[in-house]
Formats: structure tokens, sequence, C-alpha cells
């Protein structure tokens, strides 16, 4: 039985279809996925990851990403280690960050597969344009709010479901690499359950803390309570 990728509710309904691929939707955390029999391999994803061109030195790519670095860096205070899981190929938030004075590991499952970062706990995580790509959005969102120390900041930018009828001319669900997508009563749903604080910055700008009263084991616990 197919159950949610995310909250693993099993009520699960038809979405949307286009002529690539079925989109369905939970009915719990409202979260719009791919059938994950229409997905891509991992050669396939890689390949199509491999075409991007994020240059660190690119003037309109830094200002795409100081939406979230701005906001960011105003909550967490001076000094602080984070880590910016999914940096890519050409690692560019990171970059910033330490411009601003913090210290960033890296992590990327295909450019910096380095997974002893994941065992660390840090003042702030980010993942621009990650959660999108994930094939199991819940052991990543279970990894990033384990990682985050008490009071820390996660930071995310993704494009957010607004609707059926927005959603049949939307651009981002054409890229094959994109297979879940979030709405703002996803990241609601998320927050209430895991006991976070929540802002949205943006349409696709996205600010979640861990509370700083609330330990690893008890956050473990609600996740996975049914």
């Amino acid at each position: 039985m197919l159950d949610c990728p995310l909250c693993h509710h099993d009520d699960i309904q038809f979405y949307w279809e286009d002529k690539r691929r079925q989109y369905l939707q939970c009915q719990r955390c409202e979260l719009v996925f791919v059938d994950p029999n229409q997905r891509l391999d991992a050669s396939q994803e890689k390949a199509h990851y491999d075409l991007h061109e994020n240059d660190p030195s690119d003037a309109g790519y830094r200002r795409f990403l100081s939406r979230v670095q701005q906001p960011l860096v105003e909550r967490i205070g001076p000094h602080k280690q984070g880590l910016d899981f999914g940096c890519g190929p050409g690692p560019t938030l990171s970059l910033m960050m330490e411009e601003a004075g913090h210290q960033v590991d890296l992590y990327d499952l295909y450019y910096y597969p380095d997974m002893s970062v994941l065992n660390k706990q840090y003042d702030f995580v980010t993942a621009t344009e990650v959660i999108e790509h994930l094939y199991k959005p819940d052991e990543v969102w279970a990894q990033w709010i384990t990682m985050l120390k008490p009071g820390a900041w996660l930071g995310l930018m993704t494009k957010m479901v607004r609707g059926v009828e927005a959603f049949a001319t939307w651009h981002y669900k054409n890229d094959h690499t994109h297979v879940v997508f979030f709405s703002r009563s996803t990241f609601e749903f998320l927050a209430v359950r895991d006991k976070l604080e929540l802002e949205f910055i943006e349409n696709d700008v996205i600010l979640l803390r861990k509370s700083s009263n609330e330990s690893t084991k008890e956050i473990e616990k609600a996740r996975f309570s049914r």
C-alpha cells in the first residue's frame, strides 16, 4: 500500500496528471508527490545535476541566495557553526555565510558525500532548492531536526504548491528531478508535529527554529507517533 513519503499517512488521493507523470497528495500533511514508479534513477538524476552551472562569483545567484542568507544571519547571532545540505557542485551559500563570520560544513549526496558531517549538531542548517528533490523526505527531515541544536535554525528555499489550478501550469513540476512539493500547510503540519517555530519570509523562503526546551528524544518520539 502506498503511503505518504513524508508523514506515512495512508490516505493518498490523486492530485494531477500530465503526459509524463502522475502526482498524488497526502490528505494529512498535504504533501504533493510524484508516483514513486515514475522517478529517475540515481544515474539519470546525477546527469541532470551535472548540467547545473552555479557559480559562486555570479552576482545574480548570490542575490537569489541572499533572500534566505540575510534573514538567517539576522537571527542566528555571530560566529556560528552551520551545515549547507545539498550544496551542489559549486557551493555558494556556504561562502556567503563564511563571509558573514560563520563556519560551514558541506554535504551533498553526489558532490560532497562526507557523511561524517551528518553526525554533528549545528547552530543552523541550510537547504536551498533541495527539499523538492528528496526521494525520502521523512528520513532527511528527521536528519535535519536531529542535527539542529536546541534553539537552532533551519533555512529552506523551495517553491510551494498553491492549489490544483496553479499546479496545472506550474513550471516547477516540469523538472524531472522535482518529486515532492510542499505547501504552507505541509510546513505548518511539520512545525506543529515537531514543535518548531515557523516563519514564511517569502513565497519560497522558509525558516524554522527548533525549540530550545525540547530534547531530541522528545522530538523523535513526537515525529514517529501515529
